[in-house]
């Protein structure tokens, strides 16, 4: 209710700074731990998630909320995209909603302030309770993308309830290469090696904007390495039809024009790896029907982040009750019994 008084005036400004007060509202005001109805809990890669509903990275890049987001109701948080050093991200703007459309533009570029500052705020959280899990990335800049993301798996491991290795995002040049067969082998070793034997599950967040034989080559990879889940998928270059007059700004396009291409996604590598890897469903979920439709096809969790600016903060929650519903009427007693039932 207050959100949708509030929605005309934040829709005035600018969408960046709308994020930076959203950021700052939740600093100031965190609220208590949510109890989950024990019904939506299950466990992947070993860990047990309360709920199925996370916020997607990007919301909180800098691990300055994890716990406020919690508090919101969602299930998990996921902090980050985090790079070794600071950077600044793309010129701005570089944010764009797509109000017509229910979606989001951006060409934020893994705007952060590196891995010192959050690894500062990351500590201070040491013992709390909840899951977090850290996506990390490369710097635009770098020389060796590859010894980034086991730089960032050393820091980032100790604090971590699972790691986002997170090569899939369109705004920085050549990173989504690195889905590439070969590179993606590559990748994949060092930030194991550099995770050690008792770190984190290891999770792969991959573009929609794939080849069949490409979703193939990372199941098969995803497999043979032993990767606690794939998160499937990042925003897309794609473009669907679109009514807004900033329709045709570059970036990456996530909300509701997403829903259909990233559930796609979610029944092919559910197909290509036989069921047998943990799939997180993302793009284009602002709804109760639209997160049972993707654990349904087979995602183990889903995230949201677009859907949040049309939807406002009682989102999770509002899906997690949807949830409960869909399971009593359909006759499963946990959330996991109907994961990959459609």
């Amino acid at each position: 209710m207050l959100f949708s008084l509030f929605k005309p005036a934040l829709f005035l400004i600018d969408p960046e700074k709308a994020h930076r007060l959203t950021i700052a509202g939740l600093k100031a005001a965190p609220l208590p731990a949510v109890r989950h109805d024990p019904a939506l809990a299950s466990e992947v890669a070993g860990v047990t998630f309360p709920a199925p509903v996370g916020i997607a990275a990007g919301f909180d890049k800098d691990a300055e909320v994890p716990d406020a987001v919690l508090g919101l109701g969602f299930g998990f948080a996921e902090v980050g995209s985090i790079t070794p050093r600071p950077q600044a991200g793309n010129p701005k703007p570089r944010l764009f909603r797509l109000a017509e459309d229910r979606a989001v533009i951006n060409r934020m570029g893994f705007n952060n302030g590196g891995a010192d500052a959050a690894l500062e705020r990351l500590e201070a959280r040491r013992g709390k309770a909840g899951v977090v899990g850290i996506n990390i990335g490369a710097n635009k800049d770098s020389d060796d993308r590859i010894a980034d993301y086991a730089v960032m798996t050393k820091l980032m491991a100790p604090h971590a309830t699972y790691l986002a290795v997170n090569i899939s995002s369109p705004n920085t040049p050549g990173l989504r290469a690195l889905q590439d067969e070969g590179a993606l082998v590559e990748l994949l070793d060092a930030v194991f090696e550099a995770r050690g034997a008792d770190g984190p599950p290891i999770f792969l967040k991959v573009a929609p904007d794939l080849e069949p034989e490409d979703v193939d080559s990372i199941a098969r990879i995803a497999m043979d390495k032993k990767l606690g889940a794939l998160i499937v998928s990042n925003t897309t270059i794609s473009r669907p039809p679109l009514k807004s007059s900033q329709a045709g700004e570059t970036g990456g396009l996530s909300g509701a024009p997403l829903r259909d291409l990233a559930l796609q996604r979610i029944r092919d590598f559910r197909k290509a790896t036989g069921g047998a890897m943990p799939l997180v469903g993302v793009g284009g979920i602002g709804s109760a029907d639209d997160a049972w439709a993707r654990i349904r096809a087979g995602a183990s969790l889903i995230q949201i982040y677009s859907a949040l600016v049309y939807e406002g903060p009682g989102l999770a929650q509002k899906i997690n009750r949807g949830l409960v519903q869909r399971m009593k009427r359909e006759g499963f007693s946990t959330i996991a019994e109907a994961v990959g039932t459609e």
